[in-house]
């Protein structure tokens, strides 16, 4: 393993980056574009719910959103929210763009469904016909063609504003083995042939008026356009440790050791478990239950609730921290339960930086791009830079950046 601390003395050796799935802070200024205007994933659910959230506060996110309850309280982290440079709103170019890949061009979508032609030659492939192709809820889309599916055996495939090409399928009548040949097939079609971003396996279990969906799900990406600074990591000998489905959005490139997850608190236990014997590099970590659980079923009291839960295990996080260490909380796009619509938000999302050598107070601003981490992790971790962002590691530190041999 490379001595992280060798390329740089007195700067972070262990960063661990935390991104809550979907908890954005408000529309993007081209939101209405993506049909988003008026969204604010945290400030919306904040009008609503009661928010007891002492840990993130203290981070300073009640600086960059209003969360009720009084004043502000006084920031022990440096804070800022960004703003996506790439066009989208999903996981995929979000993440990408976090760890410094901007797209020049967005990924395809299919609001009317995908082409006859392309279902025809789906179900070639899998040997099978096929329901829905619609744009729906995950949800709501089981509820009405489950039962359909269980008597047919035919899968069901639906599609939503983001690129991505969605597969239902109940685990008692396609076992999960079979459901992933069915994606990766589906993979081969759409996203190696025509660069839909994802494909995705939605397993579910239940009866009529009872379905739910699994933890099974898995994501099958396209290979990151370009190098991000998972890459340039590991290039570099820099340990990478991805938690989540991290390891998926990145189709598994510059990644040391995945580490997958069932819930979001099993994601955090995962980070507490990574803490304490991965001693340098960095920690990736998604929380994807923001999104798939609450996000996309309008569920503003189970959104608030998970707030609180992973509000608490931050702190614990947090003071479990070494002197050398970093920990980062952000997020990759919205999902605001509060409006009538069931997909992502264009939104702004935040920056938090905490740990013992974090400058507090500090007011990192609006930056123009989520590629700023990106940067500010490759000038720390001395390794090449991406091409997109700005690095703030200057402004964070407690003591300014001194290059050393």
């Amino acid at each position: 393993m490379t001595d992280v601390t060798s390329r740089a003395r007195g700067w972070f050796t262990r960063v661990v980056v935390i991104v809550l799935d979907s908890v954005g802070i408000g529309a993007l200024p081209d939101a209405a574009a993506y049909g988003d205007e008026g969204s604010n994933t945290l400030g919306n659910i904040a009008k609503q719910v009661h928010l007891n959230l002492p840990v993130l506060r203290s981070l300073g996110l009640d600086r960059l959103v209003p969360l009720g309850g009084g004043a502000a309280v006084q920031s022990r982290a440096a804070f800022g929210r960004m703003a996506e440079a790439s066009a989208g709103k999903d996981s995929v170019t979000g993440h990408w763009e976090l760890m410094g890949l901007v797209l020049d061009r967005p990924f395809p979508t299919f609001p009317a469904g995908f082409p006859p032609g392309v279902i025809a030659e789906f179900e070639r492939r899998i040997g099978r016909g096929t329901l829905g192709n619609v744009v729906a809820s995950g949800t709501e889309i089981i509820e009405r063609l489950g039962s359909e599916h269980i008597r047919t055996g035919r899968p069901i495939v639906y599609t939503s504003a983001d690129s991505v090409f969605q597969i239902a399928a109940h685990e008692e009548v396609i076992p999960l083995s079979e459901q992933y040949r069915i994606c990766e097939a589906a993979f081969d079609l759409v996203s190696r042939g025509m660069g839909v971003g994802r494909v995705i396996a939605r397993p579910f279990l239940g009866a009529a008026g009872a379905f739910s969906r699994t933890a099974n799900l898995h994501d099958y990406a396209l290979e990151p356009r370009g190098r991000t600074l998972l890459d340039l990591l590991t290039a570099g000998g820099i340990p990478v440790v991805a938690i989540g489905k991290v390891a998926d959005l990145f189709a598994g490139r510059g990644i040391g050791r995945a580490v997958p997850t069932r819930s979001d608190a099993d994601g955090l236990g995962k980070v507490a478990a990574a803490l304490a014997d991965v001693p340098g590099g960095l920690i990736f970590a998604n929380l994807v239950d923001f999104d798939t659980v609450y996000g996309h079923r309008n569920d503003v009291a189970g959104y608030a609730a998970n707030l609180e839960r992973i509000d608490e295990g931050l702190g614990r996080l947090a003071a479990a921290l070494g002197p050398g260490d970093l920990l980062v909380v952000t997020a990759d796009h919205g999902n605001d339960p509060t409006t009538p619509s069931t997909d992502h938000s264009r939104e702004y999302v935040p920056i938090l930086l905490t740990g013992p050598r974090v400058r507090p107070a500090t007011d990192l601003g609006t930056r123009s791009t989520f590629a700023d981490l990106g940067q500010t992790l490759a000038e720390n971790f001395g390794v090449v830079r991406p091409p997109f962002g700005s690095s703030f590691l200057d402004d964070i530190l407690e003591e300014p950046v001194v290059e050393h041999p």
